[in-house]
Parts: structure tokens; sequence; C-alpha cells
């Protein structure tokens, strides 16, 4: 995913681009029945739960599979647009998905370099940008009518919070060794690093868990208050939690993957980086002085 929009005027243009959407799809919801929207949140209807006999699979999972069929459909029409363009990148004025994906994009790949470090950052741009899309568009399907959000489920949250668990501890034996690694949970102080290192370990192990329960619980404790208020007041009142339900299900995706960013942070070292570039500042000071 290139990213293209370094000007302050094409950042103001894709937040107007991303206001525009996010106003399209709740005019979407307005434009819809109420009362059947009511008939399904009431009924905790899934169109999910249609394929679970014949498939065989969980629902969670067929939904899970489900997003990231769109995923793909997104990504293959985003390359279309790229080849379109021959090399344009002046941004369109009027709302794609190119858009929308490179403006995350450019928040995403900000936040790498800002926690990461300047030098690490852009390495796990990739993978940070693939989980926060995949934890939104899990979140946002929950929003229509006859979908469960995958992300509601404790299996998929879980996964979740494993790979990320995974990646960053496999990163961070790589870049200090498994030694020097595992040392980092001892403690600057050797006395207390008998009382440091299981309460370190345990902490560490639990980080995945924490990931899991607190997405798994917003995005179902949303989906929930949502089928309620759809059931006790079906008219123009569920259109407030809608946008609530939006606004919850971005910002979750971006709280998952700020607390990622910041255990690959810690993985990597503390003062790597800062050396590096103190050495640098001392050398340019040193030249010019």
């Amino acid at each position: 995913m290139g990213i293209h929009f370094i000007t302050r005027k094409g950042i103001l243009d894709n937040m107007k681009v991303l206001f525009l959407f996010f106003t399209s799809f709740l005019s979407l919801f307005l434009s819809s029945t109420m009362l059947s929207v009511n008939t399904l949140y009431a009924n905790e209807f899934s169109f999910f739960s249609l394929a679970t006999g014949p498939i065989g699979l969980p629902e969670h999972v067929i939904a899970f599979i489900a997003v990231i069929a769109v995923m793909m459909i997104f990504g293959l029409v985003y390359r279309m647009e790229l080849s379109a363009k021959n090399g344009n990148l002046i941004p369109n004025k009027a709302i794609t998905p190119g858009n929308l994906i490179e403006l995350v994009g450019e928040i995403i790949y900000g936040q790498c370099k800002s926690i990461i470090g300047e030098k690490e950052g852009p390495k796990h741009f990739s993978f940070i940008a693939s989980l926060f899309l995949i934890i939104l568009f899990s979140n946002l399907i929950g929003l229509i009518p006859g979908f469960i959000p995958p992300s509601s489920n404790m299996n998929t949250t879980f996964a979740l919070g494993a790979i990320s668990f995974i990646y960053y501890t496999v990163y961070g034996c790589k870049k200090q060794g498994i030694i020097n690694y595992l040392k980092h949970f001892m403690g600057p102080l050797w006395y207390a690093a008998i009382l440091l290192f299981p309460i370190e370990l345990v902490s560490d192990f639990v980080r995945p868990l924490t990931l899991a329960v607190r997405l798994r619980g917003n995005m179902f404790g949303d989906h929930m208050v949502l089928g309620v208020f759809t059931f006790l007041v079906p008219y123009v009142v569920p259109m407030i939690f809608l946008a609530f339900g939006l606004l919850v299900s971005v910002v979750q995706s971006f709280v998952f993957c700020i607390l990622t960013m910041v255990y690959i942070s810690m993985a990597k070292g503390h003062d790597h980086e800062e050396h590096e570039g103190h050495k640098d500042k001392h050398e340019h000071e040193h030249k010019h002085g």
C-alpha cells in the first residue's frame, strides 16, 4: 500500500472524504425500513446462521470469512483504481475505496513512526494496517441488520490477540536475542529480578487476553445496546446508536492497534533507536561545532 498524500491539503481533502463516507453510511440506514430492522435485531437473526448447517462451520467463522472476502474486493477495486491512474498521485474528489484506504494508511503509517520509531516503524506498517482493517471491517459488519460481528465472539478476538502476541514476541527475540529479550522481564535491579521476572512474564502472557476481552466486550455490548433500544423504540432512536456504534467500531480498532504498536516498541528494546539518534546528533554537532 503506497503512502501518497503527504501534504496538509491532501490530508484535509481525505478527512473530508472520510466524513462524507460516514454520513453516507448513516444515510443508508436512515433510508432503510425501520420495521425490518426492528425485527432482525429483536430476534437476534443472523444471515450467517443460515449457512452454519450446510457448511458446518460456526457462525463467527463464517462471518470472519465474509469480512475477508469484502476486504479482498476492496483490495481489488483499489488495485484497479491505482492502475487506472497511470502514476497520477493526485487524489480523487469523489468517495472511492482508494481514498479511504490511503487515508487509513496515512494515519497508521504516522502512528507506526511515532510509537515504534522512525526506522523500525515502517517495517511493521503492513502488519498493523492489515490488523486494523480486519478488526474495523469485523466491527462495522455488525451495524448492518441481520449480520453478527465476528469481533463480538471471544474466539475471534482471542485469535487476533494471540496473533499480536506471537508477532511482537518473535520480533523481540529476533531483535534482541532470546536471552536479552527474557532479561528485560527482570527489570533494572538484579536483586529484584526474582520477584519481577514471574510478575512481568505473567503480565506479558495476559496481554492477548486483555486485548481480546476489551474488544469483545465493547463490540458485544454495543450490539446488545443497539438491539435493545431498537426493540424498545424502533423509530429514530436507533439511528443515534448506529452512529455511536460506528464511532465505537473505529475507536476499538484503533485502540487494539495502538496497544500492539506499544508492545512492539517495548519488544525492540528501549534505547536502541534512541542511542542511534543521540549518536547522529552528537556527530552533527561535532562536525558543525
